[in-house]
């Protein structure tokens, strides 16, 4: 303490006067101190967490829908069936358009054609690569029946691959797009890692992809079956998912999201079999 502060305290003491009190911090008035809950605005603004007392705002739960087409067939595993009619569905088809392999054939049945179809986890393919969906149809007397097999569960996988197996035989003649470059290729490799026999090893294959690149190469922009829909089969596909958003949509119904986007999946490969068997109709007509 300085001494001009000592002889005040000095004086003060012979006066009779206290130590002066310490000055207080004004108050505010009694009016202006809100009162009930602080808002969640302002408790943000100061970096308060909400009680547990149900102040923490609850977020709205959304109901998924998980509703699957067709039936189960076993823990996992999904049949979809349905039949098209057509007035002029083919007895027997002639199937020397699609290359060297068939010159020799002459017209084969139609019920022993099965046009297939796989919607899968990527495009790479690969051993990390799997069908999930596995699409075929076939001709059955006045109708295009169309099977459709799907896994809901990892597990699943071996059973689809042996349903597949029990709708082919040695006399199947296959019908794909592109599927002796992806699709065929990609299921010898599933059944390989299954550890069970390839069906399809053996069986004639007609690929539709290069009959329809010899006919419309430089016609159009490419040769995609969407594009050959549209421009020469008349197919206007509407609310289709396409393809590449397949394995998203397969991935996000495993780890319990909603199933819309796989009831779409199931849609996109049902017209993709249905316009393989218009477009083998149109290939072997244009040809005779």
């Amino acid at each position: 303490m300085s001494e001009l502060a000592e002889r005040l305290a000095g004086l003060r003491r012979q006066a009779g006067i206290g130590a002066m009190p310490l000055p207080r911090a004004p108050q505010a008035p009694e009016h202006a101190i809100p009162s009930g809950p602080v808002p969640e605005s302002i408790r943000r603004m100061l970096g308060i967490r909400s009680r547990a007392s149900g102040m923490v705002p609850v977020a709205r739960s959304r109901t998924l829908d998980r509703d699957l087409p067709g039936v189960e067939l076993a823990p996992g595993l999904r049949l979809v069936e349905r039949r098209y009619a057509r007035a002029d569905a083919p007895a027997q088809c002639d199937l020397r358009f699609v290359g060297p392999a068939f010159e020799h054939t002459g017209a084969v049945e139609a019920s022993g054609l099965l046009h297939f179809d796989t919607e899968t986890t990527g495009l790479a393919g690969g051993t990390g690569t799997r069908a999930f969906m596995i699409g075929a149809a076939d001709w059955q007397g006045d109708a295009l029946r169309v099977r459709q097999l799907f896994i809901s569960t990892m597990g699943a996988e071996a059973g689809m691959l042996e349903c597949f197996a029990a709708w082919l035989t040695p006399g199947t003649t296959l019908v794909s797009y592109n599927g002796r470059c992806y699709d065929a290729p990609l299921l010898a490799t599933r059944y390989r890692l299954a550890r069970m026999r390839n069906p399809l090893q053996g069986l004639a294959h007609a690929d539709l992809l290069f009959p329809t690149r010899r006919r419309f190469r430089g016609m159009w922009e490419n040769c995609r079956l969407a594009t050959i829909e549209k421009r020469w089969l008349g197919v206007e596909r509407e609310d289709d998912l396409p393809g590449s958003e397949a394995p998203r949509a397969w991935l996000d119904y495993l780890r319990g999201g909603d199933a819309r986007d796989l009831r779409r999946v199931v849609a996109h490969n049902d017209q993709d079999l249905r316009s393989l068997g218009e477009l083998l109709l149109r290939l072997a007509e244009s040809a005779s």
